[in-house]
């Protein structure tokens, strides 16, 4: 039987399929809590419902960069010993910027040692195709030619040029950088820009989210919303985390802490009602080889089976259980 993500995607059936969680890790202690906090939940869901972003950019103190890569090194190598690390685990890494000293160093040090380990590399403060271009060319040296790279868009030059970053074909992701982006300002955004509910609100952070989202979506990409700072406050970062979702079309966020995480699941999880509706629109096309059919008196062709589908896909990614109907495809 071929998939209903096949015939309804087609070449853009990788679309969306990363986790809605990215959660980042700096500090030893945190990146082991988080390792384990991910086969947790994998085995509390079923399947792995968040991706750990291993930081060297903001978790590397000044002048120890290389001693904080070779850290990362054996926390992904102790991790790897587990006989079902593969099925519980989708780690990454994000390393220095392209005109940071330690960029290249970093790569070389993880990669050699431990590149088979990583589900992707996130590189920030990209600007530019030539700096896309630029990591793709440190990754191909260290011989990761199929790695995945996520990128993180973090000023308005970044902004202007997202269209064809995103287009760049081994990028996964982008992700919105809000606070720095604010920051290379100059004080134009006030810090409220900043704040859960200010980066909803001024136009300038609002153009970007919007750009950068586009863009993901014309390239078939994944948009990656950043973070709620706020992360003592439950419902301001679930009312983010459901307005990136639903208002700015991300289908992914950022979580800079353990107890953001639950609640980005929440956020972006479909309703129980458009999870069964779906579920039945499925089968249905799936009866009739997808073909136009009517049910309860709406007609619902490819395009409608696309969009219940995805609806499918990220009630999946979530952690929601499918109805039986459904339950094969995944």
């Amino acid at each position: 039987m071929i998939h209903p993500r096949d015939i309804l995607l087609g070449p853009q059936a990788a679309t969306g399929m990363l986790p809605v969680c990215d959660h980042y890790s700096g500090v030893e202690t945190r990146m082991r809590k988080s390792l384990q906090l991910q086969a947790d939940m994998t085995d509390e869901f079923g399947s792995c419902v968040f991706d750990v972003t291993l930081d060297c950019e903001d978790g590397a103190p000044v002048g120890g960069e290389a001693d904080h890569a070779e850290m990362i090194v054996q926390l992904l190598d102790h991790s790897a010993q587990a006989p079902d690390a593969i099925a519980k685990r989708r780690v990454g890494v994000r390393v220095h910027a392209v005109d940071h000293p330690h960029f290249l160093a970093d790569l070389d040090i993880i990669l050699k040692q431990a590149g088979q380990c990583l589900a992707y590399v996130t590189v920030p403060k990209v600007d530019t195709p030539a700096d896309v271009k630029r990591v793709v060319d440190a990754l191909d040296q260290e011989h990761a030619t199929t790695l995945p790279l996520h990128v993180l868009i973090e000023s308005a030059l970044g902004v202007r040029n997202a269209f064809d970053i995103a287009a760049h074909p081994r990028v996964e992701s982008l992700s919105f950088g809000l606070m720095d982006f604010v920051s290379s300002h100059g004080g134009a955004i006030p810090a409220s820009g900043m704040s859960s509910q200010g980066q909803f609100t001024h136009p300038l952070v609002v153009r970007a989210k919007l750009d950068i989202a586009s863009a993901c979506h014309a390239s078939g990409k994944t948009p990656s919303h950043c973070v709620v700072t706020e992360f003592k406050n439950p419902v301001a970062m679930a009312d983010a985390a459901r307005q990136a979702f639903q208002e700015f079309g991300y289908i992914r966020m950022w979580s800079i802490h353990p107890d953001q995480i639950r609640p980005i699941l929440t956020a972006f999880m479909p309703e129980a009602g458009e999870i069964e509706l779906a579920s039945q629109i499925i089968a249905a096309g799936a009866r009739n080889d997808w073909a136009p059919v009517s049910f309860k008196g709406q007609l619902h062709d490819r395009a409608s089976y696309r969009y219940y589908w995805q609806v499918l896909e990220r009630a999946h990614r979530a952690g929601g259980a499918m109805p039986p109907e459904s339950q094969t495809f995944f």
